[in-house]
């Protein structure tokens, strides 16, 4: 009982969040996607960052255990999958977690795409036998792998032989470097440009600074 209610606390915190950011609003996701506003893309980087500073610490101090940890196993059925769910992050300006944030504030191509979701969801369960036999979910890099080595046995570490805090570590802060070195926007000809300075081909972007 204690895990779902710490699930849905923590669930709300996420949502709240994204909300706060932006990120349910789509405009805003394909902005960053056409490099004119990444206000998000600097919050994004700087979140995964932060947070793996946070993981990795914590499991080095031994107030989180890694065996709590559950990652996707690689195969090449992660990597057309994530194809397909770049495409559509593209085309929807919404992402699984965005769009239930977004249908949770009301919106209703939020509401759409999240019955997309379910609906995309089915048709792979019910599709799932045929596509095992095609051999795309045959395993890449031991199945579950990961780039630092995190403790939990069950997981491959591409990058066993130096410590997992110390490549973590500098995964880390290399992402928060880029968050804050990035600009707010770009022009089309690559040039760093203000927030109210962006152009699209078909007219001026409204962006928020």
């Amino acid at each position: 009982m204690t895990e779902w209610i710490l699930a849905v606390v923590l669930g709300t915190a996420f949502g709240f969040a994204l909300n706060r950011v932006g990120a349910t609003n789509p405009e805003n996701i394909i902005n960053m996607l056409r490099l004119t506003d990444l206000h998000l893309m600097k919050v994004i980087l700087f979140a995964i960052g932060f947070a793996s500073l946070l993981l990795f610490a914590g499991m080095g101090l031994g107030w989180l255990d890694p065996g709590n940890l559950s990652i996707k196993a690689s195969h090449f059925g992660v990597i057309i999958g994530g194809l397909l769910l770049g495409a559509g992050f593209a085309i929807a300006g919404y992402c699984p977690g965005t769009g239930l944030a977004a249908a949770a504030t009301g919106r209703i191509d939020g509401i759409v795409f999240v019955i997309g979701g379910l609906v995309g969801a089915f048709a792979y369960t019910v599709s799932h036998e045929a596509i095992e036999g095609t051999g795309l979910l045959g395993n890449l890099f031991g199945g579950k792998a990961t780039i630092a080595v995190t403790g939990n046995e069950k997981f491959t570490g591409l990058l066993s032989q130096y410590p997992g805090e110390m490549v973590a570590g500098a995964l880390a802060i290399a992402l928060i470097l880029i968050a804050v070195i990035l600009p707010k926007a770009f022009r089309k000809d690559g040039g760093e440009a203000g927030a109210k300075n962006v152009v699209d081909e078909d007219g001026p972007v409204p962006i928020k600074s």
